[in-house]
């Protein structure tokens, strides 16, 4: 079968040092993982290799166990790091590094469902399209709607309070986001989440150590 290639990406795990694992591809129920930096290993759903148990494989994507921790990897995804002894909610620092073109692009997850974030500082809040709200069943439409200035203009929009946010090892609870019509290939992470960090970029370097 066809195997899918594409940049890295590299996520630190585990509660004392850091392994990176990154998803190169894959190969029908086989995930291309890269573990500490070495040659591509093709490891089936079911199967553990160096402390890196592979859950599942589903097209781009690879749900993988690590230190008794879960985490999607993605094809294509930018490198993401989480510092720290504790985890989940007590995390208290992420950083990412920029993608080939420049982005801060990571996977995560929004009330538990895997998502596609991408870094905007010029964003108010985390912004998503309401094809990608319904995938990972946000009731929108029940929200109170607004206006939202984008590229192409004001914009209809959905206002809602996303339960939670997780990026890496990183909780955060109650996150203002704005649902929008607009066809997005990623879920933008505004200032609603990044507000609750201190952020610090160097080179294609940025760290985000939480506030509160």
């Amino acid at each position: 079968m066809r195997a899918l290639y594409t940049t890295t990406a590299l996520l630190f795990a585990g509660s004392v040092a850091a392994q990176s694992v990154s998803m190169s591809g894959s190969m029908g129920n086989k995930a291309l993982l890269i573990i500490d930096g070495g040659a591509p290993r093709a490891v089936a759903a079911g199967n553990t290799v160096d402390g890196v148990k592979v859950i599942s494989v589903a097209g781009s994507r690879a749900e993988v166990e690590i230190d008794g921790k879960r985490q999607t990897l993605q094809i294509g995804d930018a490198p993401v790091s989480v510092s720290g002894l504790m985890q989940g909610a007590g995390a208290r620092q992420i950083v990412l590094t920029a993608s080939s073109g420049g982005h801060f692009v990571s996977s995560g997850s929004i009330n538990g469902r895997a998502v596609q974030f991408m870094v905007d500082t010029g964003a108010t809040s985390v912004a998503l399209s309401q094809a990608e709200a319904e995938r990972i069943g946000l009731d929108y439409k029940k929200g109170p709607r607004g206006l939202m200035n984008t590229a192409n203009g004001q914009v209809p929009v959905h206002y809602i309070a996303l339960a939670m946010v997780r990026l890496g090892e990183v909780e955060v609870y109650n996150v203002e986001a704005a649902v929008l019509p607009a066809q997005m290939e990623n879920v933008l992470l505004g200032n609603s989440f990044l507000s609750r960090f201190q952020m610090k970029r160097e080179n294609d370097r940025m760290t985000l150590d939480r506030r509160f």
